[in-house]
């Protein structure tokens, strides 16, 4: 008997079976308006009624190499085809060709990677290997910092996204973030260290087994540090016998036109997360890194730590085909290329409309922040809050088919790293005019 396809669904129809029997991530469940997505190709999603939406995130700032690539779909049907899934003990020919490739292009020593679901599990077990490794318990992270989801990953996030998860992981402290909230410059490099050490000090260092930040902090607002800032947290580690761990998961990947955001700064971790781009968000996947010291200490000791689908062949598989694209064309050279492009119509912006108080990007990594006034400094939003002006400007984007992330009182600018310069153009084209919505609320 011949099985017939299932017609397919309007997007009403989508959007109400999917709000019947599932449940949405950072959601009012009841407030829920989602755009329904049939089919995507290169930088563009299309609904199902043919709609073309410009994807100006990367959707999660993840899926880097672009929508659709056959390459990486091609690689994902050869594995599936071959070997679907076995359990960690085994040994598989992917595994260890990833493992290799992934040794080749992450800095300095980090030669051995664990591999885990995704970015938080990522986290999660970056913090068993430093408490394992280092025999201490507390682990220091930032206010203004997004790690995950999970438990431990969502007690080391500083944002409010925390509050309604806590209680949380035991033995976690902040430090001082390199940029203030409403100050539209980092504090200088100094001062952010001196703060740092000042908490070691007062923790006692010998209680310590790793400091976790995220190389360039990404949707608490695209922070780029200031020069200096990162060797001397690479210092202060080294100086207490404290494990080092750099949260690459957004950053990693090309998107600030190296392979990882470290490299501009000639840093290396002691242990650096990844996922996101690592497979561009076909299948996923994630991965922490360690040094080589690091995982030689394991040969002799046992590492409590496990996940079923830890190193699953067909996300591996995925993974190892994204590199290739990246690699193929070039895309890390592209997103360097094209860096200065969007740093340009970042400053035109800013120019031209009294609402942008700044903006900040490195590479295709790129962020304005929306105020109602530059001085004093007025965001647009109240802290952790929304406002009428903001809804308006995402309701506009959307109309006129462009997708950023709004967060607070900014605009995200992150695009798949196979944009063109024209393609580029064609995103800031609309969010300058949604602009003027904000300009309407500037009151000095």
């Amino acid at each position: 008997m011949a099985v017939e396809s299932p017609a397919t669904m309007s997007s009403a129809e989508i959007v109400a079976l999917n709000r019947a029997h599932t449940f949405f991530s950072w959601s009012v469940q009841g407030a829920l308006d989602p755009i329904a997505i049939d089919h995507a190709e290169g930088v563009y999603l299309y609904t199902p009624e043919g709609r073309r939406i410009l994807d100006f995130n990367s959707q999660l700032m993840s899926v880097n190499i672009g929508h659709g690539d056959r390459r990486v779909i091609d690689a994902i049907t050869e594995q599936a085809m071959k070997l679907q899934y076995v359990q960690p003990a085994f040994a598989t020919e992917i595994r260890g060709r990833l493992g290799k490739k992934l040794a080749e292009i992450m800095p300095g020593d980090l030669d051995k990677v664990f591999f885990t679901l995704g970015g938080a599990e990522a986290i999660e077990n970056a913090i068993k290997l430093a408490r394992h490794h280092t025999g201490r318990y507390k682990v220091l992270a930032r206010y203004r910092a997004y790690h995950g989801a999970t438990f431990g990953a969502m007690t080391l996030t500083g944002d409010p996204r925390r509050w309604a998860n806590e209680p949380g992981l035991v033995g976690v402290v902040r430090y001082p973030d390199t940029h203030r909230y409403g100050e539209a410059e980092p504090r200088p490099a100094a001062e952010s260290l001196e703060g740092l050490e000042d908490v070691v000090r007062y923790e006692g260092p010998h209680t310590i087994a790793a400091i976790f930040l995220e190389t360039i902090v990404g949707t608490n607002g695209i922070l780029i540090p200031p020069d200096g800032y990162l060797q001397g947290v690479r210092e202060i580690c080294d100086r207490y016998g404290i494990l080092m761990v750099a949260d690459e998961v957004m950053a990693g990947f090309g998107r600030t036109g190296k392979w990882f955001a470290l490299d501009h700064w000639n840093v290396v971790p002691d242990l650096m997360t990844m996922a996101k781009g690592l497979t561009s968000s076909y299948l996923p996947l994630g991965a922490v890194a360690m040094r080589h010291g690091i995982a030689e200490a394991f040969e002799s000791k046992m590492f409590f730590g496990g996940l079923t689908y830890s190193s699953h062949p067909v996300s591996l598989a995925a993974a190892l085909a994204t590199i290739r694209v990246y690699e193929e064309d070039d895309l890390v050279g592209n997103a360097a290329r094209l860096g200065p492009v969007m740093q340009a119509h970042h400053e035109r912006l800013a120019a031209k409309h009294p609402s942008v108080g700044a903006h900040r990007s490195l590479g295709l990594f790129g962020i304005l922040d929306l105020v109602r006034s530059r001085d004093p400094w007025t965001p647009l939003t109240p802290f952790n809050g929304t406002s009428d002006e903001m809804k308006a400007i995402g309701k506009y984007l959307r109309d006129h088919g462009v997708y950023c992330m709004i967060a607070n009182n900014s605009i995200h600018t992150n695009p798949p790293l196979c944009i063109t310069e024209e393609q580029l153009a064609e995103g800031f084209e609309v969010i300058d005019a949604a602009l003027d919505i904000a300009d309407r609320a500037v009151t000095g």
